[in-house]
């Protein structure tokens, strides 16, 4: 007797949301702690703290939130990779920081690099089965 296969489309669901819970929390901790985020970004060299700040903050929730739902789901990713580009070259440098500094810096950077690959899964593949573009692209086809 062959095991189950695990239903894919469920699988999708459950990635999607794994990949978005970081950047929906990371959104929302910017929110609750702006002005401690204003002045870790001042920290790092960054000028116009507060218009990069509320972008940052609009990409992870919006690009978070259409990849937890599957609704534009691509072009969330797409912008979250936009963002997460410079975003870890700013921010976790392995290059240039004391010695005691650089592991943990490496390790930020590769998670940052995994989570770049997720987002080019769904850029590549879409959201999936189950997801509001699924969803809305069927009750179009039943339109017609």
């Amino acid at each position: 007797m062959e095991p189950k296969q695990p239903n894919l489309a469920v699988l999708a669901v459950v990635g999607r949301a794994l990949l978005a819970l970081i950047f929906i929390m990371s959104g929302f901790t910017k929110i609750f702690g702006f002005r401690e985020t204003m002045a870790y970004m001042a920290a790092y060299g960054m000028w116009n703290t507060n218009v990069f700040l509320v972008a940052a903050i609009a990409v992870e929730l919006v690009g978070g939130l259409s990849i937890l739902v599957g609704w534009k789901a691509r072009a969330g990713a797409f912008a979250l990779i936009a963002f997460l580009l410079p975003v870890t070259i700013v921010f976790h440098r392995v290059w240039g920081v004391p010695p005691g500094e650089q592991h943990l810096q490496l390790i930020q950077l590769l998670k940052n690099v995994s989570i770049l690959g997720g987002l080019t899964l769904v850029t590549a593949f879409g959201a999936g089965p189950i997801s509001v573009d699924a969803w809305l692209a069927r009750r179009k086809s039943n339109v017609l």
